[in-house]
């Protein structure tokens, strides 16, 4: 398949090297930024930096839309696209509604648009195992969505029919599963900084929380702390340690009324 980026952060970056690697054509790509463009292409094999977003004698079938959410719809306004390519962003939040109205606005020809979303955070200096990453299809064009679910289960074992609801729910779900975890292990490694204590004394207590809830039927089945307990003595020391941290002492008597309360 001829396959062309808009976009060269981090999504676009993992699928277009996964694309290659699976005997795809990436023709072009195109960023605001030229210089991440050309970093890119210097990964692929005969991919073009676009330094606009005219595509109309563009050879590729699939234009996948990868960038950040509130930058659609002004990319959308200068996109040119041929008739009856595809168009799939890959955004967790953004439905096929909303792109199709998009491109209903600003485009004369028939674009049949869809959603290719990866469900995964990435990074460009990690490298992914597409195998493991889970991929979320839709599109109301039957063709479309057929070419899509093909592309995906030739880089994934996981590739699911997502309807744009379905999506959203899993967008929130990801939310607290990854990017709230992650923070609060930022905060646990602010606590022990400002104490002069190693973070890497909690490593292996991490690493053995995340193995028992991905293997639990459900994570609240190994749920520990004083908070399960009802270890009010133990809460109550926490929050007068935390008491010149507000927002630490807020987060603590959030998660723990929380966690009290499913165990109840």
């Amino acid at each position: 398949m001829k396959i062309s980026m808009i976009g060269a952060g981090n999504v676009a970056w993992h699928l277009s090297i996964a694309f290659e690697n699976h005997h795809h054509q990436v023709c072009e790509v195109f960023s605001r930024q030229q210089s991440k463009a050309k970093a890119l292409t210097a990964m692929l094999y005969q991919a073009e930096a676009k330094t606009d977003l005219d595509f109309s004698d563009s050879k590729a079938e699939l234009f996948i839309l990868a960038v950040a959410d509130d930058a659609i719809a002004e990319v959308c306004s200068m996109l040119v696209l041929p008739e009856n390519a595809i168009l799939a962003h890959t955004s967790g939040t953004k439905s096929l509604e909303d792109l199709q109205k998009l491109i209903g606005s600003f485009h004369d020809l028939p674009i049949r648009c869809a959603v290719f979303y990866p469900l995964m955070t990435f990074s460009k200096q990690k490298k992914m195992q597409l195998k493991e990453v889970p991929f979320c299809i839709e599109s109301d064009d039957a063709e479309a969505e057929s070419q899509l679910v093909r592309l995906a289960q030739g880089m994934s074992n996981t590739v699911y029919l997502v309807s744009s609801q379905e999506r959203k729910v899993l967008h929130v779900a990801a939310v607290f599963a990854c990017n709230f975890t992650n923070h609060l292990m930022a905060l646990a490694k602010e606590i022990t900084n400002d104490e002069d204590l190693e973070f890497d004394l909690l490593k292996p207590l991490i690493r053995e929380t995340f193995q028992k809830a991905l293997a639990a039927e459900h994570p609240a089945d190994v749920q520990t702390g004083p908070a399960v307990r009802g270890d009010k003595s133990t809460i109550n020391n926490h929050l007068v340690y935390l008491n010149n941290r507000p927002d630490l002492f807020e987060i603590y008597e959030i998660m723990s009324e929380s966690i009290q309360q499913w165990h109840a």
